[in-house]
């Protein structure tokens, strides 16, 4: 529909038939949490204030699109295919049916690698719009194809991975269609498609998005269907995510929201008239928040875009549309006029700060050497005394490599580069996260205790750090520093907090300050049953593993039932006490969920390395062996394989792990 040639679009493309095209439609930002409150709202990130897709929540009174047709009858659906847009954002408030179920998965994997298969999101939908009696009903559906990973269906290998993702991602689009007309809903109904952002796929050496304002990562596909419509239009006028809200409420015939900045499309769409021209506004602050780089803003007319940095960008769309070329020495007074446009725009606008830290804090912090850590000052607005993140776009992507390696558990090779770039640039925080938690896969759990305290120094209340930090001296053994890691975290999440400190009191063989904290960390989050839990593991403990299993057992279920990110060790425990009870084949169901969620548990896949023993299965033991050293190819790894082989009374197997032979 927009002239790529390399995949093929036949839904999409039936769908602009017709339906008004927009051929220069603009996101405000290249991030998905952003945008998505965005285009419900109507509002720009600055004033909806959500910035970033990780540290952010939409404010509870925040009004949403869906809010105001629920308000006038109409039943409102929501379904989402990606964690970053989870229910605990806020991003279902004015939804009767929010739907953001994902699979079970590790805390360990980031924001954005947890995610379902866009089809599980279309059935849930339908299921939804087949139970509506009422024909007035708004439904959002996201789907997260295309989108990294690229993984498409098989039948799609034809393309390379991206393309069949859109493949992909159209053929659902097709579904829904072929649904709604099923239903006779197609002709009734007004659809709209469009993108929250872009991908870079190196046009201006990023790769993803988040960085950059080029047209890469905020023209999106835009095309509204009305009731009725048999034939295609299209607009070359510029327009926007947030003229989608009053395009709506002016469609249904709801009063205008004068507070909102954007425009009715509506003359657009039936081709009686035009909309007012606009300055279209963007906003990049990815760079500003995990590296310390300057944030970027965009202003956008028919003609120029202009991308404010620490140099500032001019490009003439009409002339060079792929912004190859800056024209901003050439054309100061464009340049500056469009500069005070954007100015007077972020006027207000400031960037929200790290959360303060308490005095109090301040105290226990420099107790555990963390001397003259943290700014009380407010992030000053604009950067531009920072670095310019056009000339840091080879080291995000080299960070990026660091991470794909460790995806593909090559931590030796990940260690090094993020030593690298820290070497070069020792204020990266994000880096060093990385860094800590690559470390804490290779069992050097010293250093990683380091790497997150360098974080811990730079943001004081990072509560992934302060967690990462104190779990590794758990590890250690060195429970009182580990503690008072766990205490810093509480005010800025207290669920994980308390039950990182459940473990310590378990650690410690308190009984009573362990079950305290459980039930705080309950109390903190509903969802997290950590009194079951550690009501279990006493029993484990203690030998009781019969006793440990009802628990634990009940633990489980209400994890599946309430929770899309899963307990370490829980399954384990379960399955290692059934193992303990010789109820093997009750036992490997739980030992196989374990390593699922969480494949770098090692004392999981050693377990059932020992239950195929147990049963018989030496085949099957080897494999479980060497399936353990491939997911940690480490010294702590063939330890385990050695002890494993030696108990099994195979010393040459042994050996050969201890050489690194196998």
């Amino acid at each position: 529909m927009y002239g790529y040639r390399h995949v093929s679009t036949p839904n999409v493309d039936a769908l602009a038939g017709d339906s008004t095209v927009f051929d220069r439609a603009y996101s405000h930002t290249p991030q998905t949490l952003p945008a998505h409150a965005t285009i419900l709202s109507g509002e720009l990130p600055f004033e909806h204030g959500v910035r970033d897709n990780i540290g952010f929540t939409i404010k509870k009174d925040q009004w949403f699109l869906q809010r105001g047709l629920r308000e006038r009858g109409w039943a409102t659906g929501g379904f989402v295919s990606a964690f970053v847009l989870r229910k605990a954002t806020g991003i279902d408030q004015g939804f009767d049916t929010f739907d953001s179920e994902m699979p079970a998965a590790s805390p360990e994997l980031s924001v954005g690698q947890v995610q379902r298969d866009g089809a599980q999101t279309l059935a849930a939908a339908e299921r939804w719009v087949d139970a509506r009696r009422d024909p007035r009903f708004f439904l959002f559906i996201h789907f997260y194809e295309p989108h990294k990973p690229y993984e498409p269906p098989p039948r799609y290998r034809q393309y390379l991975p991206y393309d069949g993702e859109i493949a992909y991602a159209d053929e659902l689009v097709g579904r829904l269609i072929d649904h709604l007309k099923a239903q006779q809903l197609y002709d009734r109904s007004t659809i709209v498609l469009l993108s929250d952002h872009g991908e870079g796929l190196g046009d201006h050496g990023e790769q993803e998005h988040g960085l950059f304002l080029y047209q890469e990562t905020t023209h999106v596909p835009l095309m509204i269907k009305r009731p009725g419509d048999g034939r295609q239009r299209r607009v070359a006028s510029p327009v926007q995510h947030i003229d989608l809200v009053p395009t709506i409420l002016d469609l249904v015939g709801a009063p205008a929201r004068t507070s909102l900045r954007g425009r009715s499309l509506g003359p657009l769409l039936d081709g009686t008239g035009t909309i007012k021209e606009t300055g279209i506004y963007a906003e990049a602050l990815y760079s500003r928040y995990h590296f310390g780089w300057s944030e970027l803003y965009s202003l956008t007319d028919a003609r120029y875009r202009l991308i404010r940095a620490p140099r500032d960008e001019l490009y003439d769309l009409q002339t060079d549309p792929r912004e190859q070329s800056s024209v901003a020495a050439g054309r100061p007074l464009i340049r500056q006029a469009m500069r005070q446009a954007l100015e007077s725009t972020i006027a207000n606008a400031s960037i929200q700060a790290p959360s303060a830290v308490s005095e109090e804090d301040q105290q226990r912090l420099a107790a555990l050497g963390y001397v003259g850590t943290g700014s009380k000052t407010p992030l000053a607005l604009p950067g531009d005394t920072l670095p310019d993140p056009k000339d840091k776009v080879g080291v995000l992507e080299e960070y990026r490599k660091a991470t794909e390696l460790a995806g593909g558990l090559k931590y030796p090779e990940a260690t090094a580069l993020y030593r690298k770039l820290l070497a070069r640039d020792p204020e990266m925080s994000d880096v060093w996260l990385q860094l800590a938690q690559v470390l804490v896969r290779q069992g050097l759990t010293a250093e990683a205790v380091s790497a997150y305290r360098e974080v811990i120094k730079r943001i004081p209340k990072d509560a992934g750090s302060l967690l990462g930090a104190g779990s590794g001296l758990l590890r250690l053994g060195r429970l009182d520093e580990a503690r008072q890691h766990a205490e810093l975290a509480v005010s800025a999440s207290p669920a994980p907090a308390h039950e990182l400190l459940a473990r310590i009191a378990l650690a410690r063989h308190d009984r009573d300050g362990a079950l305290r904290e459980a039930r705080l960390a309950e109390q903190a989050d509903p969802t997290l049953p950590m009194p079951l839990y550690v009501q279990g593991l006493l029993a484990y403990n203690q030998g009781q593993y019969a006793a440990a299993l009802p628990p634990l057992v009940q633990a489980r279920d209400q994890m599946l039932k309430r929770r899309t990110l899963q307990m370490n060790d829980l399954n384990y425990y379960i399955g290692d006490s059934l193992a303990r009870l010789e109820r093997y084949q009750e036992a490997e169901p739980y030992l196989l969920e374990e390593i699922r969620v969480f494949p770098h548990n090692t004392r999981a896949r050693a377990s059932l390395a020992m239950l195929y023993r147990a049963e018989g299965r030496n085949a099957d033991a080897e494999r479980a062996i060497q399936e353990l050293l491939r997911v940690s190819p480490t010294a702590e790894g063939r330890r385990l394989a050695e002890r494993l082989w030696t108990m099994f009374g195979e010393p040459q197997k042994a050996a050969a792990v201890k050489r690194g032979a196998g």
